[in-house]
């Protein structure tokens, strides 16, 4: 059978460069006639019309290289890690065929890790705002409800669930939103080379620039794009969990000030990107570059020709 394709995941938390940074590298190893592919690892790209909020790479951006893992779905329909381990099986496969070097790029810890460590939905982490949220509606609704939503959303996972028990329900309801009903086979690591970069800028430096990006979203037409979608869909989509949109929403309600919008929008991704870090410590073998104090190209072509350097020679069987 053909070799999987080397991997170079490209990790780190909201606005550090990490897309910026793989498209110069897959521009560089396309030009070298090196067919690089980038996929996002990003769980509110997958979304289709969340474009200038979720920092998706515009189109003009990517022009040279083919994207995926971006505008899968539309807003209301689920999406889950297992969805996206279906999607990146399939790019995987094409570039096994093709001799392409794979680029992982995001900032959403688990899809990562599902596809360099396979996932073991036992062992999942939390995620603090699904919790929280499930929490809440639990809190709210009561356990009866709780259990006849999981019921709906996941019932082979609710077959083993103490539908009494409500942190054994909202545990469930939480695993069942990001991991979908399906089949729960044991984890498998990548089966070909893989490296792991990070990207990180010091704190202070990355309140700035998350607070530029922030302005630069809202004045790219992030309240116009809210609202164009507030008008097709339910703002209270997990989709919209998004940071930007319920700040653009409250701007155009009157309940908040344009200044105020991009504030809040800025301690909010203040606050995931810390969350994000917290992750990415309990990452093993990432090689971590500052791109305010270095430009990390140079090292990380390296890598990357390194890596389709070592991929073993093999056809079909």
């Amino acid at each position: 059978m053909t070799p999987a394709p080397p991997l170079l995941v490209i990790a780190g938390a909201t606005a550090t460069g990490k897309t910026g940074l793989a498209i110069r590298v897959a521009l560089a190893l396309r030009a070298d006639d090196i067919p690089a592919e980038i996929i996002s690892a990003d769980s509110r790209q997958v979304y289709r019309g969340l474009n200038i909020g979720t920092a998706k790479a515009t189109v003009s951006e990517r022009q040279g290289v083919p994207h995926h893992g971006l505008d899968l779905v539309e807003p209301d329909q689920p999406f889950s890690v297992a969805d996206f381990a279906a999607h990146v099986a399939g790019v995987l496969d094409h570039l096994a065929s093709s001799g392409g070097l794979a680029i992982l790029v995001g900032g959403t810890g688990l899809y990562l890790r599902a596809v360099v460590r396979g996932l073991d939905m036992d062992a999942l982490p939390a995620d603090q705002d699904v919790r929280a949220r499930i929490e809440a509606e639990l809190a709210d609704a009561g356990i009866e409800a709780a259990a006849t939503r999981l019921r709906s959303l996941a019932p082979a996972l609710a077959v083993g669930v103490d539908l009494r028990n409500p942190r054994r329900v909202a545990r469930a309801l939480e695993i069942a939103e990001l991991c979908g009903d399906g089949p729960r086979p044991a984890p498998v690591g990548y089966p070909g080379a893989a490296s792991w970069i990070g990207v990180d800028v010091e704190p202070a430096e990355h309140a700035r620039w998350i607070a530029d990006r922030a302005r630069a979203q809202f004045d790219a037409g992030l309240v116009e794009e809210a609202a164009a979608l507030r008008r097709r869909y339910d703002p209270s989509l997990r989709a919209f969990t998004a940071i930007g949109y319920q700040e653009a929403w409250s701007l155009l309600d009157g309940r908040i000030d344009r200044s105020t919008a991009i504030d809040l929008d800025a301690q909010r991704n203040l606050a995931f990107a810390k969350r994000q870090r917290t992750w990415f410590r309990g990452e093993r073998g990432i090689e971590w570059h500052d791109p305010a104090s270095a430009d990390p190209v140079p090292r990380v072509l390296r890598i990357a020709r390194a890596l389709v350097a070592s991929r073993p020679s093999g056809g079909r069987t």
